[in-house]
């Protein structure tokens, strides 16, 4: 029997999916209305908006699947409500990099993650390379750029 793995996410990606849902479960009747605007157009082999219309109808089915998917077993952490001194989900952590340059960045879940603003998913090379660590382990990470060597500074729940 196949385990439901639970899909750790903050609050706020949570919201963001929700509100995903809600406007794919919105487009759904335009959809409809598209197909049966181009099936009133006759010969449906070379129907080209037909076609786009049923396309867009299967995305939009499949990104909605999989979106129940993602909220149904989402598991929605606070990271104000957490505290102690190793980096686990939800906490942000300031790193030294080979410069002494430090990098900030917070561990949250897929759905969440985006290095440009410091959000990085727990399962990503750096993000795997980090849970467990406390303020002065040395972490080292195999990115495509090559190696990477870190300090962790600091630990914070915010």
């Amino acid at each position: 029997m196949a385990t439901v793995d639970k899909m750790p996410m903050l609050a706020e990606g949570y919201e963001k999916l929700t509100a995903e849902l809600k406007r794919l479960k919105a487009e759904r009747p335009l959809i409809v209305d598209a197909i049966e605007e181009a099936r009133a157009h006759g010969d449906l082999s070379e129907n080209a908006e037909y076609h786009a219309a049923k396309e867009r109808q299967g995305q939009v089915e499949a990104t909605i699947a999989d979106i129940e998917d993602k909220l149904s077993r989402a598991q929605v952490i606070d990271p104000t409500e957490l505290s102690g001194d190793k980096v686990i989900f939800g906490a942000t952590v300031t790193l030294l990099d080979e410069d002494d340059k430090p990098v900030r960045y917070q561990i949250v879940g897929q759905t969440e993650a985006d290095a440009k603003t410091g959000r990085i998913s727990y399962n990503s090379p750096l993000g795997r390379a980090l849970i467990g660590r406390k303020v002065d382990d040395d972490v080292e990470v195999t990115v495509p750029s090559g190696d990477r060597y870190y300090l962790v500074s600091k630990i914070e729940f915010i």
